[in-house]
């Protein structure tokens, strides 16, 4: 009963929970059965070329009728956005944007960083039926008419990338796995990883010498093909699916659904969806909740097209400077941040003016271009120094909107930054005027006591929503205005985060904080130390010994507890060390920031993006995301650190993880994740973020989510392949980028309903193993939590069952097997589990599927994990696949499994680690285990 209660608190707190985060934010509305507004932006680095435009309007159009049909005419794309960068000449037909943004388009047209093809691909941080961060095309996919011979018609390809990215499905295909050993039929066979099963083809490997390659017969390895064997289609086919499989098929004009789904293929979408069919989880989704077939047998409207162009950056400081503003150092702080935020932040030619408000508002500087920094100097002096009065927001709003007017003839893609600590009952008179103006507001909430409606202005207009706690120094205020930075894809003059630290130092004590400058960045390169009681002893020493001193660094008069140093030129790569001694006789707070620019134009950055968001998952909880990356490619094996404030609370750190287990996705994808759990109560969260690679070669891994390639296909027994692909492609690449470190920061707001926390149980368990070693199964896994991927599991269920579906969907009737011995480990922890198999009576053929579920010392359980396979196979006579000549016009893509050996009484290895034993005792599985 106990726990029943405990669950029922649990759904009462989600159904009450609801939280405003910092993400993407794609404006798409489904309006009856078409999709208006989608925004295709192009990165300003990419060379004027109108037929870049055609043809993305030409592929769109295409793509909406092929969606109409393969959503069984449901679906269409309406009207279309598409940005041109501001690095483009002027046009007449090209309209001023809005709210409208690189950073938040839906479609990103933009060069690789490292050439390393052309792979449409989808930014998936999230799990099955959860939205899609962008999709990527680059220009040579969209003017190479050539690539079609690669990817199929590009309409085709939109739908494929549009499936990831609007309803969170996954490829049916698998690089790692193109091949499996099924039991659909009578007898054990090897299966292309494909959907649906037994797509007519034949599997063919290439014998490269130089740039010559000549396609053979695949050969055994085991019971799967040798490494690197591909299966190359029918161009022709008798089948409808599936769109993400094999979408350049002309024949495809369909995703699988219930009755063509082949559940048994070790692809993505049955790991990630729980092997549902890509039309289920469509089915699921509120696009076909909300929506109804058309009758007609063509899309409704025809795709219509808008053209606009990114201005100059024009942004008001729009800032509280009321009564409440003197408590806590606060109107100190904010003035530290906001000249941070001026000197060092904003992008040179960006148009700024200053608004200050308590019960009405000032004018503190009109509009002007930032040009040089002299420019800048004459801003930071505009800034407040003294707070009273009381809070009216909205005359702040009104006047920072009529000095962008008055300089601009418009507000439209203009950006106001809202600072306030207070709250105010008048916000609700302004909010249609911020939805008319076209202009972003970046909302600041600063303290626990800010208008909880704050958001609501980033929420109609699209623009962030920040929070920082009070601190002892300005350095948490300073890091949340350096997330504001310009939202154009223009990183070349893009201020980066490269520390932020912040301690409580003793009397005589030592705060030593190392800063790595790595070759990807060191221009505009800045440091501060700043101090909440009196000025310490420093100095800072840069990569090759030399010693600045605080008579170095620069101390203003209007900001005595902060001392700044810019570095001219470009900073010298490697480690610049702080060394500071507190002098003062008691306890004061220490920080240290470091802010740079990227070095090249035409090299990028590395850097970093946090984010918090509620999972479309089982209990809805909220997952910490990080993308670490240079240019489109992740960056691999870094140690990231999240740490997550709220006013009232202790801070909470955790790691983040990338290793495809708990929050994390996907295994190498850049993106390292985790779950919050430790929350206190409603209100506003921080997130601080860092990320920091020491002296080691960072590894730089392909996009996943790409839509297949086209390797080759046969038609009319004749096999016709393409080139291939160049070898760093598919495989990770070595960058020695030295040490690096980067901060971003998030924040968000939380509903808990209540006092109380929510109770969680273990994560679900989505890396489960099988492998074969002599004659045992070994089942291996990352260890769960107690809460999610936090703490410690209680124990294990350990089940099998021959039936893929019965497992997944009975799994509580499932045979169990006995792991009363296997006590769980940390979260994050590698788990193994043995059975011995010993005095079985063996049956070929047989396959038998495993899953585990954890559960915690209350009794909560996780959801079932992903399900592995083993098999049994011992193949009736030894026998060699027959030799390819190029014109095999009887091959089939069902193969009978060939060993070459005489098996006997023997186990097969599969590649894979897919390996199952089996012994029937009375109708069920049993099986010894071991530690």
């Amino acid at each position: 009963r106990e726990q029943v209660m405990r669950v029922f608190r649990s759904l009462v707190f989600l159904l009450s929970f609801w939280l405003l985060h910092v993400a993407k934010g794609s404006t798409v509305w489904l309006n009856k059965n078409g999709y208006e507004d989608l925004v295709v932006a192009i990165n300003p680095q990419v060379p004027e070329d109108a037929n870049i435009i055609l043809n993305v309007m030409n592929m769109i159009k295409n793509a909406s009728n092929y969606l109409f049909e393969m959503t069984k005419h449901r679906f269409f794309f309406k009207s279309v956005k598409i940005i041109i960068p501001k690095t483009w000449k002027k046009n007449i037909n090209y309209s001023r944007l809005k709210t409208e943004s690189y950073d938040k388009a839906d479609v990103i047209i933009a060069d690789p960083y490292i050439k390393h093809g052309d792979d449409p691909y989808t930014l998936q941080y999230g799990g099955c039926k959860e939205k899609g961060r962008y999709i990527h095309f680059t220009p040579n996919f969209l003017l190479n008419d050539k690539l079609a011979n690669v990817y199929g018609e590009k309409g085709r390809v939109f739908v494929h990338e549009w499936a990831h990215y609007r309803w969170g499905v996954f490829d049916e295909y698998s690089n790692d796995m193109p091949f499996y050993v099924s039991r659909n039929s009578k007898a054990a066979s090897v299966e292309a990883t494909s959907c649906p099963a037994g797509v007519a083809g034949i599997p063919v490997f290439q014998d490269c010498s130089g740039d010559k390659c000549e396609p053979r017969s695949c050969r055994y390895d085991g019971q799967l093909y040798e490494k690197g064997c591909m299966f190359i289609p029918d161009i022709r086919q008798n089948i409808p699916c599936s769109v993400m499989y094999l979408q350049y098929i002309l024949s495809v004009v369909e995703f699988c659904d219930k009755n063509t789904h082949n559940s048994e293929a070790p692809n993505m979408q049955n790991k990630m969806c729980n092997h549902k069919s890509t039309w289920e989880v469509i089915m699921e989704s509120d696009d076909f909740r909300n929506s109804a077939v058309v009758n007609a047998s063509a899309p409704p409207s025809e795709t219509t097209f808008r053209l606009l162009q990114t201005q100059d950056r024009a942004v008001a400081l729009v800032l509280d400077v009321s009564g409440s503003m003197s408590m806590h150092d606060r109107i100190r702080h904010l003035r530290s941040a906001a000249e941070a935020f001026l000197l060092h932040i904003i992008e040179i030619g960006s148009w700024v003016a200053i608004v200050t408000f308590d019960s009405d508002a000032s004018e503190k500087a009109p509009l002007q271009q930032i040009t040089d920094d002299a420019a800048r100097q004459k801003l930071v002096q505009c800034l407040p120094i003294i707070a009273s009065g009381k809070t009216n927001i909205c005359a702040g709003i009104r006047k920072g909107l009529k000095l962008i007017a008055d300089k601009m003839n418009t507000t439209y893609g203009s950006e106001i930054v809202l600072l306030t600590d207070g709250e105010d009952s008048g916000i609700a008179t302004c909010l249609d005027l911020v939805k008319q103006s076209g202009a972003k507001i970046h909302t600041i909430a600063l303290g626990p006591s800010a208008a909880k409606e704050l958001e609501e202005f980033s929420t109609l207009s699209g623009g962030l929503k920040l929070y920082a706690v009070d601190g002892a120094v300005h350095n948490k205020l300073t890091m949340t205005f350096s997330a504001i930075t310009s939202g154009s894809g223009d990183i070349s003059e893009q201020s980066i985060q490269l520390e932020s630290k912040e301690l409580l130092v003793q009397h005589s004590g030592w705060m030593n904080t190392t800063v790595p400058v790595d070759k990807t960045v060191g221009n505009d390169t800045f440091f501060s130390v700043a101090w909440s009681l009196s000025q310490p002893f420093f100095f800072l020493r840069d990569p090759k010994g030399k010693e600045h001193g605080s008579s170095d660094f620069t101390i203003d008069n209007s900001n005595p507890n902060t001392a700044r140093l810019s570095i001219s030129g470009t900073a010298e790569v490697g480690d610049w060390q702080f060394c500071i001694k507190n002098l003062h006789t008691a306890t004061q707070a220490i920080s240290v920031t470091a802010t740079s620019r990227p070095a090249y134009s035409d090299v990028p950055p590395v850097s970093i993006a946090a984010h918090m968001n509620r999972a479309n998952r089982a209990f809805n909880p909220i997952v910490v995301y990080a993308e670490v990356s240079q240019g489109f490619l992740p960056v691999l094996g870094a140690t990231v650190i999240a740490t997550i404030e709220k006013d009232g609370a202790a801070a909470v750190t955790l790691e983040l993880l990338d290793n495809g287990a708990g929050a994390d996705t996907m295994k190498n994808d850049g993106i390292y994740s985790r779950y919050f759990t430790s929350l206190h109560g409603t209100g506003r969260y921080s997130l601080k973020v860092n990320a920091h690679g020491r002296n080691t070669t960072t590894r730089l891994s392909l996009k996943q989510n790409r839509a297949l390639s086209i390797l080759g296909y046969r038609e009319n027994g004749k096999i016709y392949m393409n080139a291939p692909r160049p070898k760093f492609a598919d495989k990770e690449i070595e960058m020695k980028l030295g040490s690096f470190s980067r901060i971003s920061t998030s924040s968000l707001v939380v509903n808990t309903g209540g006092d109380s926390a929510p109770i969680y149980p273990p994560c679900k368990v989505t890396d489960l193993h099988a492998r074969i070693e002599n004659k045992t199964i070994v089942l291996s896994w990352t260890a769960p939590g107690g809460d999610l991927d936090n703490g410690k599991a209680d124990h294990y269920i350990i089940k099998s069952s021959e039936n893929l579906l019965d497992l997944r969907n009975h799994f509580d009737h499932a045979t169990s097997v006995n792991s009363s011995n296997l006590i769980p480990k940390e979260a994050g922890r590698e788990e193994s589990f043995k059975i011995k198999l010993e005095n079985l009576i063996i049956k070929n053929d047989t396959v038998i599927y495993f899953a585990i579920r954890a559960v915690d010392d209350t009794n909560l359980i996780s959801e079932v994990s992903n399900i592995v396979q083993t098999t049994w196979f011992v193949p009736p006579k030894a026998s060699v696949p027959l030799e390819y000549d190029g014109n095999n016009e009887g091959a089939d893509s069902t193969v009978i499994v060939a060993i070459v050996a005489v098996c006997g009484i023997f186990v097969c290895t599969i590649v894979s680690s897919t390996l199952c034993v089996l012994q029937k005792r009375k109708g069920r599985v049993d099986f010894e285990t071991m530690q």
